[in-house]
């Protein structure tokens, strides 16, 4: 009965400009349809289709995690846009909702459900990006406001958000994890410069960020002054979850359309390469199947070493498949669609699929998490 409801909405609601833009807006597209992407995240947000799992009192449906999985489900095969306020409800929302106050519940969550604030994650810095607890970036209070000084990177959607919830080091001569906070920090301000990073896909989904006295109110913190790290890691525990299956159902799309190359311009008949083309399927499958065993044990309680698998097996499924896509093309992989650089989709899935494996934590940091807190394998060497 869900499922059918969701569709019926995007059937009903999918449809001119919308439909128009069709699945507008993913990795090395976040610049298609902006401002249609806003206003379809609007007209979800009236109809009570964002922040479905969050609790009633706080704008969401408290929808189990089996309707929050078909909704994503539902809404990759409409076609729908990629979303613009996946970082505000999927991050700052629920951190804000577990530890935030009465006050910045009232404040900050109204406008995530109704689409009309896009958030940005203020974390990796030029030398603290793995390496997270060496951030550099400092805020110091002055009267009842904290003034932020100091530089982000690799922030996305910087150059599109209203907030941005920044991780600065608040206690003078604090090392490591200690004397860290968790700031809420306007970006429409003096005192904030952002600089869009040109990616090889020619788009620009990342950022710097510079701090050069930008300001926000003492009152933005979340959680207590100096204990940022526990917050900022809160909030990493919410990144992985149930749109992990929507997210597959846009990976198949990209292999069926290779999968139409090969047979279109004849790679299909290399023994070579229809092999390589049921290994890419068998293992979207086991993207799948270890997806729901992450989601079942998610419901359970906390997740187990599952959650710790699955950045892991995802972004080295999905690089391979850009590798697969050009092998596909052939020699024709080489030339852009138009002039001067025009990419082709299989082309862009390719080049922006090299990063997959680095952000949102390496496959070298994963591996070491899944051997030292999931098989409990001694600690690698400091």
């Amino acid at each position: 009965m869900f499922r059918d409801e969701v569709r019926a909405w995007l059937s009903e609601h999918l449809v001119g400009e919308f439909a128009a833009l069709g699945a507008s807006g993913g990795p090395g597209r976040e610049h298609e349809g902006f401002e249609v992407r806003v206003a379809w995240e609007r007209k979800l947000g009236e109809a009570g289709w964002t922040c479905l799992g969050w609790p009633k009192k706080f704008g969401g449906r408290e929808a189990s995690m089996a309707e929050q999985v078909t909704f994503n489900e539902e809404y990759v095969r409409a076609g729908a846009p990629v979303r613009v306020g996946h970082i505000g409800e999927g991050l700052l929302g629920p951190t804000i909702i577990e530890l935030g106050t009465p006050e910045q519940q009232a404040r900050f969550l109204p406008p995530i459900v109704a689409g009309t604030e896009l958030w940005c994650q203020g974390y990796s810095e030029p030398d603290a990006g793995s390496d997270l607890a060496n951030i550099k970036t400092r805020a110091r209070l002055d009267g009842n406001e904290f003034v932020i000084t100091g530089q982000k990177v690799w922030t996305s959607l910087a150059q599109t958000a209203d907030w941005c919830f920044v991780v600065a080091r608040t206690e003078e001569g604090s090392v490591r994890h200690a004397g860290l906070s968790y700031l809420l920090v306007p970006m429409k301000q003096a005192g904030i410069e952002t600089r869009p990073i040109v990616q090889v896909t020619g788009t620009s989904e990342f950022n710097e960020v510079f701090f050069d006295g930008a300001r926000t109110a003492a009152d933005n913190v979340v959680g207590e002054v100096g204990d940022g790290w526990r917050v900022a890691m809160a909030t990493l525990g919410f990144e992985r979850g149930v749109a992990t299956l929507g997210q597959q159902l846009g990976f198949e799309r990209e292999y069926d359309a290779i999968v139409e190359l090969a047979r279109a311009n004849g790679a299909a008949s290399s023994p070579v390469m229809r092999q390589r083309l049921a290994d890419a399927f068998i293992g979207l499958r086991l993207l799948r199947f270890n997806a729901l065993r992450t989601l079942h044990s998610m419901a359970d309680g906390e997740p187990g070493p599952e959650a710790s698998i699955s950045k892991l097996a995802w972004a080295t499924w999905h690089r391979a498949l850009g590798e697969l896509a050009m092998d596909v093309s052939g020699v024709h992989a080489t030339l852009a669609d138009g002039f001067p650089y025009d990419l082709s989709s299989l082309q862009r899935l390719f080049l922006f699929t090299r990063a997959d494996t680095i952000y949102g934590g390496s496959n070298e940091i994963q591996r070491n998490i899944i051997s030292e807190r999931a098989l409990g394998l001694p600690r690698e060497p400091r």
